[in-house]
C-alpha cells in the first residue's frame, strides 16, 4: 500500500510537471519563437536567483518548526522544503503539504506538527508577496484592478497569519484529534516569529525579482522596448509582477497556477518591455522556475538522506506519531 501510494503521488507529479511544461511549449510557439535565441547564461543566472531567493522562507519554515518544539536537521528541512515544491503541479496544492511532511517526519518531527508549519510558512510568504506587490504597484502602475487585487490577495493571505487568528483556525479544524500536543505546538507561534519571517521573507521576494529581471535579460534584444543593463529601476516593478503573479496563482488552486501567473505578468510588462517580451518572459519564467526546482529536488533527493520514521509510524501506519516523551511502541 505504501507502494502504491508513493507511486501514486510521483505520477501526479509528473502528469502536472509535464502539463506544465506542454502548455509553456504551446504559448511559445504560438509567439513563433524559438528557444535557440536565448541567452542560456541569463536562464541559468534566472534560476539560480529563484533557488536564492527560496531560502528565506526554507530558514523560517525550519525555524517555525523549533518553535514549535520540534528538532528537524537543517539539511532535511532543505530537502523536504525544495522536493515539496513540486506539489504546486498538481490540482488543489494539497500535496505540497503532503511532500513536506512525508519527508520531514521522524522521532523528532511530530506529523500534525510538521503540516501546520507548512501552513505557517506558506501563508507568511503569500502575505508579505501580497504586501510587496500593493505597495509597489501604487509606485509603479495605474492599473486600478491589479492594485485592488493585490489588496484583496493581502487581507486573505495576511489575516490568518496572525498568531492568535492562526491558532483559533488550528483549533477550529481539529488538528488535536490528530496530535494532542498541537495545543503546546502552536502556543509557540507569536508576534516575535511572524515579523521576523516577514523581514526575512521580504528579502527573498527582492531576489525573485531579480530572477524575472535576468529571465528578461534572457529575451533576444530586438523584443525587448526598455533598457535592462541595471536590474535596480526596474526592480520594484519585477518583485510587484512575481508578487502578485504568485500569489493569484498559489491561491487559485490551478497546477502551478497556470495562466494565472501569465494574466497578471503579461499586462503589467507589456507598457514597460513591449507585448512580445512580456509573453515570452512570463512564459520563460516558468519554465525557468519549474526546472531549477526539478534540478535542485533531484539532487537533494540524491545527497540527503531521509529522516527516520517513527516507531508509532511504522506500527500503525501514517498519522500516528508517539510524542517526543512516550515509550517507543513494540510489538507483542
Amino acid at each position: 500500500m505504501k507502494l502504491a501510494v508513493r507511486c501514486a503521488v510521483l505520477s501526479l507529479v509528473a502528469w502536472g510537471v509535464w502539463k506544465t511544461l506542454a502548455q509553456a511549449n504551446t504559448r511559445l510557439l504560438e509567439e513563433q519563437f524559438r528557444l535557440s535565441d536565448l541567452d542560456p547564461v541569463w536562464l541559468s543566472v534566472a534560476g539560480a536567483l529563484y533557488l536564492a531567493g527560496m531560502v528565506p522562507s526554507w530558514l523560517f519554515w525550519y525555524r517555525t518548526l523549533q518553535v514549535m518544539g520540534q528538532r528537524p536537521g537543517l539539511l532535511e528541512t532543505l530537502r523536504a522544503f525544495y522536493i515539496g515544491h513540486l506539489g504546486k503541479y498538481v490540482p488543489g496544492k494539497a500535496l505540497v503539504v503532503v511532500l513536506r511532511t512525508g519527508l520531514i517526519r521522524s522521532e523528532r518531527v511530530d506529523t500534525a506538527v510538521a503540516a501546520t508549519s507548512v501552513f505557517v510558512e506558506t501563508l507568511t510568504f503569500m502575505a508579505v508577496g501580497s504586501l510587496l506587490a500593493s505597495g509597489l504597484l501604487l509606485l509603479v502602475t495605474d492599473q486600478t484592478w491589479l492594485i485592488l487585487l493585490a489588496v484583496g490577495l493581502l487581507l486573505v493571505s495576511a489575516v490568518p497569519t496572525a498568531p492568535p487568528v492562526f491558532r483559533q483556525l488550528v483549533r477550529w479544524v481539529g488538528v488535536r484529534r490528530v496530535s494532542p500536543q498541537i495545543d503546546q505546538a502552536i502556543g509557540g507561534l507569536g508576534w516575535r516569529l511572524l515579523a521576523g519571517g516577514w523581514l526575512l521573507v521580504a528579502v527573498g521576494w527582492g531576489l525573485l525579482g531579480l530572477s524575472l529581471w535576468a529571465t528578461l535579460r534572457a529575451v533576444p534584444a530586438g523584443l525587448l522596448e526598455s533598457d535592462l543593463t541595471s536590474p535596480w529601476p526596474h526592480l520594484p516593478l519585477l518583485t510587484a509582477c512575481v508578487g502578485l503573479a504568485m500569489v493569484a496563482g498559489f491561491l487559485s488552486l490551478l497546477p502551478g497556477g497556470l495562466g494565472v501567473r501569465e494574466l497578471v505578468l503579461i499586462p503589467l510588462l507589456t507598457p514597460v518591455y513591449g507585448p512580445s517580451a512580456a509573453i515570452v518572459g512570463s512564459v520563460l519564467l516558468r519554465l525557468v522556475w519549474l526546472v531549477a526546482e526539478l534540478l535542485a529536488a533531484a539532487i537533494l533527493y540524491v545527497a540527503i538522506r531521509s529522516p527516520r520514521m517513527p516507531a508509532a509510524e511504522i506500527e500503525h501506519g501514517p498519522g500516528v506519531v508517539a510524542s517526543s516523551s512516550a515509550p517507543a511502541m513494540t510489538r507483542k
